[in-house]
């Protein structure tokens, strides 16, 4: 049950305390806490945050590693439901929040493109219209045929080291000032007294706010790591029915998969952060497919993520609470978005409230 990119020693973090009140005290020590301690520390602010575990130890250390542009939906179902305006600027904020994310992530990234490809005739023509929407709008994709029924090829996105990744960021905001809690779990919000508060929990927001749990369902997502392949297969993250399968080959030549969670769909809307046999045969059956033979498996895990009803995040001042703000609800991608939405709360919480905040809000589902 321990997550591959987990499994690593890490350096300790320096240690800041604050005790008493506080300009921003967070719960959640993913990369959405992280982002939104380290720009709150850098403007300025005594900010504390909470972490039950240890840094990354949630949704963010245990995804499949992947860092792509957009959100959950397609690009021509964001066009329809947001309009063609909002889901461009969705896009192209998360393309900037890439750049960001290679600026600050080192060597915990690399930039190698993504596949997002067709598994069958219906996906394929599904992916076209993809392909031909986003070029319509300016952004950078390649249509590649080859092994499966067609990809499009997504130049910006990478490969990411999850844990690696928010551990960095972590170090950064406690080098910022920030107070960083681990082994530190917040059972109620009235046991916090900063003067502003973030719930930055994603999928494990629930207990916390009665009225975010009506909004934020939380989804179990499995994933399997093999030892180390004796050839490369895959040199980008993949990924193909509609998210349901997602894999990618590590440094190492490990392949990192997961998915299959819609053979079993009715179990996987838990906040149970287990593993299943039912679906961790269906991945080892995957592996063996994309292999060629059953590679030996050497890590097992599970991680929650929270889905909202339109696939958007929540992120913003939570309707009817002065002084309480959420990030959350990243409906699977929260690798990018968490950054995204982590910086926004942060930037607005100082007093500089960007106009990309309107994308994700919070009073939109109450």
């Amino acid at each position: 049950m321990t997550s591959y990119w987990l499994d690593e020693p890490c350096e300790p973090l320096a240690r800041n305390r604050l005790d008493g009140a506080v300009d921003v005290e967070i719960v959640g020590g993913g990369v959405t806490g992280c982002t939104a301690a380290l720009v709150a520390a850098r403007g300025g602010l005594r900010v504390r945050l909470h972490e039950a575990r240890e840094i990354s130890s949630g949704a963010s250390g245990r995804s499949g590693g992947f860092a792509l542009r957009g959100g959950a939906m397609p690009y021509v179902e964001a066009r329809r439901d947001l309009g063609p305006e909002r889901a461009a600027q969705l896009w192209r904020l998360t393309e900037r929040a890439l750049d960001h994310l290679a600026d600050l992530a080192g060597n915990t990234l690399h930039q190698t493109g993504s596949l997002r490809v067709a598994v069958d005739l219906e996906e394929r023509e599904e992916l076209i219209a993809e392909y031909e929407a986003l070029r319509e709008d300016g952004f950078g994709v390649e249509w590649i045929e080859g092994r499966f029924y067609g990809a499009v090829h997504h130049p910006t996105d990478g490969a990411l080291r999850p844990g690696r990744w928010v551990r960095r960021l972590a170090a950064l905001a406690a080098d910022a000032g920030a107070d960083l809690r681990e082994q530190s779990r917040v059972e109620a919000l009235d046991q916090l007294d900063g003067e502003h508060v973030i719930i930055a929990t994603d999928g494990y927001t629930r207990g916390l706010l009665p009225r975010l749990d009506e909004v934020i369902v939380p989804v179990r997502g499995q994933v399997i790591a093999t030892e180390p392949l004796s050839r490369r297969l895959f040199d980008c993250p993949h990924y193909a029915r509609h998210g349901f399968d997602y894999w990618q080959q590590t440094d190492d030549n490990r392949l990192i998969l997961g998915g299959r969670r819609d053979t079993q769909v009715d179990h996987e809307f838990t906040a149970e952060e287990t593993i299943t046999d039912a679906i961790q045969r269906e991945l080892e059956a995957f592996a063996a497919e994309l292999v060629g033979e059953p590679p030996k498996i050497t890590h097992r895990w599970a991680g929650i993520f929270g889905q909202t009803p339109d696939q958007i995040p929540l992120a913003g001042r939570v309707p009817g609470h002065d002084g309480l703000w959420v990030a959350a609800g990243y409906s699977g991608h929260g690798n990018v978005l968490g950054l995204v939405c982590g910086e926004l709360v942060a930037q607005a919480i100082l007093g500089r409230p960007a106009p990309e905040l309107e994308l994700f809000d919070p009073a939109r589902l109450y």
